[in-house]
C-alpha cells in the first residue's frame, strides 16, 4: 500500500477509503472500419444469377449426424447463396 493510503492499480482504478475511483489512463482511439471482412475460403463455382465464378464455401451439419454435411456456396459478386446436399 502506498504512504498516501490509496490503493492503484496499473490500469487506472483507484481505491481511495474504501471507495474506488475511475481514473483510467487516456486511451487512443481504435478504427472501426465500416466493411464487413469475409474470411471464408473461396473456391471455384459458378452462381446461375450473375454467372460469377468464384464463391465463398462452408459446411453445416442440418441433417442427423449419421447423414453428410451440407455444403454452401455464396457468390463473391452478388452474394446469392446456394446450398449442396450430398
Amino acid at each position: 500500500m502506498p504512504d498516501d493510503g490509496k490503493l492503484k492499480c496499473s490500469c487506472g482504478y483507484v481505491q481511495e477509503e474504501g471507495v474506488i475511483k475511475d481514473r483510467k489512463k487516456k486511451q487512443n482511439k481504435i478504427a472501426v472500419l465500416d466493411k464487413e471482412i469475409e474470411t471464408l475460403p473461396k473456391i471455384k463455382s459458378d452462381c446461375v444469377k450473375c454467372k460469377n465464378d468464384e464463391a465463398y464455401f462452408w459446411t453445416l451439419q442440418t441433417r442427423s449426424s449419421d447423414e453428410p454435411e451440407t455444403k454452401f456456396f455464396r457468390c463473391t459478386k452478388c452474394n446469392a447463396v446456394r446450398r449442396e446436399y450430398s
